[in-house]
């Protein structure tokens, strides 16, 4: 399947994750069921915000709602390439679909970096401007920041693919990785790649750290609020209301800091490590935004009309 060094490639192989044979259909049935209820789950998310009127009309939930949506195109877009290293047979990913992988990988990972940022911020304001909030968050206003996040989330996945991209890939076309991502593509290169990896360290490292700072940041001024809540109730309930954020903030940054922001290395731990942000993480993301959120769970009992909560409404 290689191409001579004076032909460039017009495929590449994804050697996936390494594995026991004896464990394959285990884990092809594992990662197919995983898709399944991703998909399921934050489409029943996204269906819940959108139909009931206590919860679409309020922006953490419309943030809520635009992160299942991007839950569900990030599965979809690693996942089912994924499952196909557990089945028999070498099966190429065309050059195209490669460059396509990377840039729709990287447009939805960073504009889930920005949207966590946003829910952040929203909490802060929901938390310490309560009086202000509705004047502050505002639906023109969400719009707009869901907006400007998915256009900086294009803009930053169209330039770490036309910067991948850009360099001549003539063999060999074996990527050491289970999808198309920057440091497993950058191997591959007949070209000096030092350029590539320092603008990748930069943009990819400025945008986790300036959206986990700001998260960071609101989190404080949202905890020292928070201690000056006098109630024990009010305390349990708003760092409740919090909770799940955090959890999925946590689960999501540190594979990603782990993969981007260190030294060059092939280690077999980065496959490990991005199975969080590509699998892992929209997959809990439902989970853990229904199991912990109150509102979501009332919201569910009124749409399958749950005895004594049409009233509620």
């Amino acid at each position: 399947m290689e191409r001579v060094n004076s032909t460039l490639l017009t495929e590449f192989i994804l050697t996936g994750i390494p594995y026991p044979l004896r464990l394959r259909t285990f884990l092809f049935v594992f990662f197919l069921l995983t898709y399944i209820l991703t998909q399921l789950g934050n489409l029943l998310i996204l269906v819940v915000v959108s139909v009931d009127p206590q919860l679409h009309a309020r922006p953490m939930y419309i943030f809520l709602g635009v992160l299942s949506i991007i839950d569900m195109g990030i599965s979809t877009i690693i996942v089912p390439r994924l499952m196909m290293n557990f089945t028999l047979g070498i099966k190429p990913i065309p050059f195209g679909c490669c460059v396509a992988q990377l840039y729709f990988y990287h447009f939805l990972g960073s504009t889930q970096c920005f949207l966590y940022t946003l829910m952040a911020y929203d909490r802060y304001l929901a938390i310490c401007q309560p009086l202000r909030y509705p004047v502050l968050m505002n639906g023109r206003l969400c719009t707009i920041l869901v907006a400007g996040a998915w256009v900086a989330g294009s803009i930053h996945g169209a330039i770490q693919a036309i910067l991948t991209f850009r360099l001549p890939y003539c063999g060999p076309n074996q990527v050491d990785y289970f999808f198309c991502d920057i440091p497993a593509v950058l191997r591959l290169a007949c070209a000096d790649t030092t350029v590539n990896e320092q603008v990748t360290f930069v943009d990819i490292g400025v945008v986790v750290a300036t959206c986990f700072f700001l998260i960071l940041l609101s989190y404080v001024q949202i905890t020292q609020a928070i201690l000056r809540i006098r109630t024990t109730d009010g305390r349990r309930r708003a760092f409740s209301t919090c909770g799940a954020h955090v959890t999925v903030v946590t689960i999501y940054y540190v594979p990603c800091a782990f993969i981007y922001l260190r030294p060059e290395t092939n280690s077999p731990l980065d496959g490990a490590a991005a199975l969080f942000p590509t699998a892992i993480t929209p997959f809990l993301n439902p989970l853990i935004y229904t199991l912990r959120n109150q509102d979501v769970k009332l919201a569910l009992k009124r749409m399958i009309g749950a005895p004594g909560m049409k009233s509620n409404i």
